[in-house]
């Protein structure tokens, strides 16, 4: 089968989800693809920008999940509901990659018009809300942080907590009962994220024009 970038950006995500971001190599793509490594470099210059191009294809979806998100609303919903619907497609869409949220993090600095093409609309909503242009960008870049930075506690946690005795769960409700207390309720991971998403709303709201 002939050898193209799609290819190569489908190959990298395999072997990403089984090796992580520091461990990839262009070498182990180009064994997945029965290929020689040199012949990868014909389309694509090395890792750095194949990491790029397989964060902006995690964008890509995620810009189409949102898309059919926001087509779902009624055209009358308040642009809190559409913030949220570009908020909760683009955590669900990097939680369907292994690593996905560590990629968008670290991924190298390189231009990406999928990401771009997030921020564009996410600002576009906000700004259409009323949100004054001077805070827009700090607004929507805030959120997108947010999400990454949800999605990446999320696929690192372990697979079971750390083990606690009833001896040290005392000590730490007495040192630490703010955080023990019920004013930090056991959450879900889908309601934690969605009363974030609606206390950081509520924050752009107070700033609305």
């Amino acid at each position: 089968m002939k050898l193209t970038k799609d290819r190569i950006v489908d190959a990298g995500m395999a072997v990403f989800a089984e090796v992580g971001y520091q461990n990839l190599s262009m070498r182990q793509v180009a064994d997945r693809l029965d290929a020689h490594a040199g012949s990868l470099y014909y389309h694509v210059r090395g890792k750095d920008e194949l990491l790029a191009l397989m964060a902006d294809r995690v964008c890509r979806q995620a810009y189409d999940a949102g898309t059919e998100a926001l087509d779902a609303l009624a055209a009358t919903a308040p642009w809190q509901d559409r913030v949220r619907a570009q908020a909760t497609a683009l955590r669900l869409s990097i939680k369907q990659h292994p690593g996905g949220a560590q990629l968008l993090a670290e991924s190298p600095g390189m231009l990406s018009t999928g990401a771009l093409s997030l921020m564009e609309r996410l600002l576009r909503t906000l700004l259409d809300a009323g949100l004054p242009a001077e805070h827009g960008g700090i607004a929507a870049d805030t959120l997108l942080s947010h999400v990454t930075g949800f999605v990446l506690q999320e696929q690192n946690q372990p697979a079971s907590p750390p083990p606690v005795t009833a001896e040290l769960y005392a000590e730490l409700c007495e040192r630490f009962p703010l955080v023990m207390g019920p004013s930090m309720p056991r959450l879900s991971q889908d309601e934690k994220f969605a009363r974030s998403v609606r206390l950081l709303c509520a924050g752009f709201a107070a700033l609305l024009v």
